[in-house]
């Protein structure tokens, strides 16, 4: 079973309560149970982690190289700042989707800059917590082609 971790940047630990005009009122739990039932559905192996720090971040992703098929990943403000977890994501050998809850380009100009982008597969913005559940879509028909013995 193909395996995909689902990784969440700063303050993402605060959704439902932060800036619900928007984010949604819908928790990081509520998210992961329905990655855990969609990851279930596909056929997909699901773990979601949520960190405030960059280094950490960047562990996680380290870590699931040779672990992992594919990652998710919502860098949070991370995404607009952080070179290190660009190189990181760069190294890593499957599939990355950055996944961002809002239209980061219908926001502030400092907003339309990511760092994670040009190492991504793909890129999904402003579908909210649906956003997620294309990813791990996506990602199982980018690698259903792999276990049958396709390539990337």
């Amino acid at each position: 079973m193909p395996r995909v971790l689902v990784l969440n940047g700063p303050n993402l630990n605060l959704l439902g309560t932060r800036r619900p005009d928007l984010y949604g009122r819908t928790t990081l739990a509520e998210i992961e149970k329905r990655l855990h039932a969609l990851g279930e559905e596909l056929g997909l192996a699901v773990e979601v982690r949520q960190s405030n720090h960059e280094g950490t971040l960047v562990d996680w992703i380290q870590e699931a190289r040779g672990t992992a098929d594919a990652l998710v990943i919502n860098a949070a403000a991370y995404t607009h700042t952080s070179v290190a977890i660009r190189d990181a994501l760069e190294v890593f050998e499957g599939p990355v989707v950055e996944v961002h809850l809002s239209n980061i380009f219908a926001r502030e100009p400092f907003r339309h800059r990511s760092h994670v982008s040009p190492v991504a597969t793909g890129v999904i913005c402003g579908f909210g917590p649906l956003g997620y559940e294309l990813a791990l879509r996506a990602l199982a028909a980018r690698l259903a082609p792999r276990q049958a013995g396709g390539g990337r």
